[in-house]
């Protein structure tokens, strides 16, 4: 292989360094997106289980055990494909945000039957968390986007 004929370099070049800092930033946001699904899936396995059990809606038709296990092991799932799954990141960040909307109705019920967990204990903390649901999607959206600076693809 000949020295700077690496796809890398290849890609630099094409790139202007405002461009470069941007994949950098989005690369940082998708891992950390990443782990905290991955930290917050193990919460739902494990030392937050029962935090967890307590925001399950009425209205879900498995019992509160099951939904927190299901949706702890697609977090992890999530969260890992997010950090390893380079090549599928777009796909990998549609799911993520789908999984955020789908789970929204769910701090809604926290938010209009007051119940308390992870120390949202007043109906005015309760709503502020549904206000950042909408970020974590666009968040999971962003940080796996093929779309540079200028709308340009990126790799």
């Amino acid at each position: 292989m000949v020295f700077g004929s690496s796809r890398r370099a290849r890609r630099r070049a094409r790139s202007g360094p405002a461009e470069e800092g941007t994949q950098r930033t989005r690369t940082v946001a998708r891992v950390l997106l990443g782990a905290g699904l991955v930290f917050a899936g193990t919460g739902h396995l494990t030392f937050a289980r029962d935090e967890f059990q307590a925001q399950v809606p009425e209205f879900v038709p498995l019992d509160a055990d099951t939904t927190v296990l299901a949706s702890g092991v697609v977090e992890i799932g999530l969260g890992a494909a997010l950090v390893a799954a380079r090549r599928h990141r777009v796909a990998v960040g549609r799911i993520a945000a789908l999984f955020f909307v789908a789970v929204f109705p769910g701090n809604l019920s926290q938010w209009i039957n007051h119940r308390d967990g992870f120390g949202l204990d007043t109906d005015t903390k309760r709503f502020v968390r549904l206000l950042f649901q909408p970020l974590l999607v666009a968040w999971a959206l962003w940080a796996t986007s093929r779309r540079g600076l200028g709308g340009r693809k990126r790799r």
